[in-house]
């Protein structure tokens, strides 16, 4: 089969086609043959060397979702069978013509979304629905503060806040950006250009502060955010980009009762994945079905172009996730 191989740790220009074996399901997974799958910044880290999948996943292949149709079951599988459409969560190697997934990490895809659209689902709106949700308790009336409102994670979080009854406060250093969040329910856009966002979010809040915010920035960040936070709120870290180490004033946590927590789903043990999925599936899948929650896609890639979808990532242009069609 045709798939995406790191030549070497680099840039974009890494990125060639090429092919290698077909994946054969175990028993309890199912084969897909995937007709889409998107980037993710996970992605531009394996590439560059930075960030290996969990062991028994090919390093060569990055992609960590998927949506195609099953064209196998191994034994033990129960509700998919080939035919069925479906999308997915993976540990990597998404960048091919097959993935194989145990069948409990398989999502059906809604009758009214194309494969393109259902790519742009399975990471962002399980990290959002896990960080604002089952770890940060987001609830009606709270407000949330979004970093990086633009992103694949942002767009998806700050419909599920609207769905939510909260109120969302998004940064970003895109009016443009902005703008389009604005269109998709954002309650308060805040213009971020020189990286300053306190001030903004203190008055917007009357000096109260924000229940949650959800970051992907990091240490640039940090001592905003812990200004930010409302006694008792809670800042929950899915990204670095802004970089790892900051020095922290540990007695405002204590004394405001804070909360700080990382987390990302890669790493987690699959059955882990499995209940998040099944959660998922429970509270938020029918939203897609109804049209209240959409996938926001803002551009298609051949899988063989893969090197020019990275580098306008890079480029930080997208609004929303960037396809790859298989």
């Amino acid at each position: 089969m045709r798939a995406v191989l790191i030549q070497e740790p680099g840039g974009p220009e890494v990125l060639r086609a090429g092919e290698v074996p077909d994946p054969a399901p175990s028993p309890g997974e199912i084969l897909v043959r995937v007709r889409a799958t998107a980037l993710n910044r996970a992605d531009l880290l394996q590439r560059q060397g930075l960030y290996p999948p969990p062991p028994g996943v090919d390093p060569r292949i990055p992609g960590l979702e998927f949506a195609g149709s099953v064209e196998a079951a191994g034994p033990a599988v129960t509700e998919f069978q080939p035919g069925q459409r479906v999308m997915g969560l993976l540990p990597g190697a998404g960048y091919a013509e097959r993935v194989v997934t145990p069948e409990r990490l398989a999502l059906p895809i809604p009758d009214r979304l194309s494969f393109q659209e259902a790519a742009g689902i399975p990471e962002v709106f399980l990290t959002a629905f896990d960080a604002l949700h089952l770890q940060g308790g987001l609830g009606p009336g709270q407000t949330l503060l979004l970093h990086g409102a633009g992103s694949g994670v942002g767009t998806a979080a700050l419909q599920l806040c609207r769905l939510t009854g909260a109120t969302s406060i998004g940064t970003s250093r895109s009016r443009a950006k902005l703008d389009r969040c604005v269109e998709l329910g954002l309650d308060h856009a805040v213009l971020t250009e020189r990286g300053d966002f306190q001030e903004t979010v203190l008055d917007l809040t009357a000096g109260r502060g924000v229940d949650l915010i959800l970051d992907m920035v990091g240490a640039a960040y940090l001592e905003q955010n812990l200004s930010c936070l409302a006694p008792r709120g809670q800042l929950i870290l899915i990204g670095l980009l802004g970089g790892p180490s900051a020095p922290i004033d540990l007695s405002r946590i204590l004394k405001r009762s804070l909360r700080i927590r990382g987390t990302v789903l890669r790493p987690r043990p699959v059955e882990e994945k499995i209940r998040l999925n099944q959660e998922f599936r429970r509270r938020i899948l029918p939203f897609f079905e109804t049209g209240d929650l959409k996938p926001i896609i803002d551009r298609e890639f051949p899988l063989e172009k893969a090197a020019e979808a990275h580098a306008f990532m890079e480029s930080n242009g997208n609004f929303g996730k960037i396809v790859l069609t298989c």
